[in-house]
């Protein structure tokens, strides 16, 4: 229902591949599937070769949407999976409003530590 495409922006090789896999997509996944882009390491600036507005150009042509994350030091990583999912729910039939499913944290929850994006959702 959903697919993230993740890039390093410190490695232009990652990026040029961006268009293949949407291609891939485009042939073997379901018309309505859901696309993120993702560009990773944003932590690293200094070490950038892929600019932002790149990776913003292109999420715009192929009307998908853009993030720029660093699993590393926990940047946007929650945003990426909550932004998914809420468009993947937009997508699904409505429900009551009394039958509305959260997926945002409550605000008061205290940030998770040390954690990294695999199997913590």
């Amino acid at each position: 229902m959903g697919i993230m495409l993740v890039y390093d922006i410190t490695n232009a090789k990652s990026f040029d591949n961006i268009a293949k896999w949407l291609r891939n997509i485009q042939e073997h996944a379901s018309e309505d599937v859901v696309k993120m882009l993702l560009g990773n390491k944003c932590d690293m600036s200094d070490r950038r070769i892929v600019p932002k507005d790149r990776g913003e150009q292109i999420a715009v042509t192929h009307n998908i949407r853009f993030l720029e994350t660093s699993a590393k030091a926990n940047i946007n990583i929650d945003n990426a999976f909550y932004n998914l999912a809420e468009a993947i729910l937009d997508r699904m039939p409505r429900r009551t409003e009394t039958d509305q499913l959260r997926i945002r944290p409550i605000d008061n929850e205290p940030p998770a530590k040390d954690r990294c994006c695999y199997g913590t959702f």
